[in-house]
């Protein structure tokens, strides 16, 4: 009987380190996962997604684009990079005639360049490229600008904001989708509510 008791308290050693390791190891990999669930916006209030979003510093994306005239409607496929305060690089994917096509801003000049069409052109002192609808840095900006609103509605995310800078630029609208993390579209309205912009994030990585 002895010698089964000095047996078992021997063998009892090994036993607690490997329930400590394990359990250390559990920690670990839920602290971990706290961590990266606080870096999404699935757990976060409307108020705390408001300023994730609008505390943007940058952004790579690539988004299918449709603009809407009153006689025609124009699809491409863009890609695009922004770091703040104002430096954008875009290039054109899609449709093939103008594929390449790229704007690139440095805080201060404009350089627009395509190698396929031999087309290089520089603009010094460049002072509109952030007031571009297109990005969504512009998008963040006017919603300041203007205390935009936003909203939950099934699970979807809505941050309005109403720019009113033309009759063609009435509303902008973002769309985030809470369940899988990401932001989905972006809907740019005339005064008549009718969408004259549609930015669908295909990629976007922030």
């Amino acid at each position: 009987m002895k010698s089964n008791l000095k047996f078992n308290k021997k063998a009892l050693i090994p036993a607690i380190l490997i329930c400590v390791i394990v359990l250390f190891t559990i920690f670990q990999i839920f602290h971990y996962k706290n961590i990266k669930t606080g870096n999404n916006i699935t757990n976060k209030t409307l108020q705390e997604i408001e300023s994730y979003i609008l505390n943007i510093s940058s952004y790579e994306a690539e988004i299918e684009l449709n603009v809407e005239s009153n006689k025609n409607s124009n699809q491409y496929i863009i890609r695009q990079k922004f770091e703040k305060p104002n430096i954008c690089y875009q290039e054109v994917i899609e449709p093939k005639n103008i594929e390449g096509l790229t704007i690139k801003y440095n805080g201060s000049n404009l350089e627009v360049s395509n190698t396929k069409l031999n087309l290089s052109k520089i603009y010094e002192n460049y002072q509109y490229i952030t007031d571009n609808c297109l990005w969504l840095s512009d998008f963040i900006e006017n919603y300041k600008a203007n205390n935009g609103t936003i909203l939950e509605k099934d699970g979807v995310i809505i941050m309005e904001n109403k720019c009113k800078k033309n009759t063609y630029i009435a509303s902008e609208k973002l769309y985030i989708d809470r369940k899988n993390n990401k932001i989905t579209k972006l809907e740019i309205e005339d005064e008549n509510n009718k969408t004259r912009i549609y930015i669908n994030y295909k990629e976007i990585k922030i």
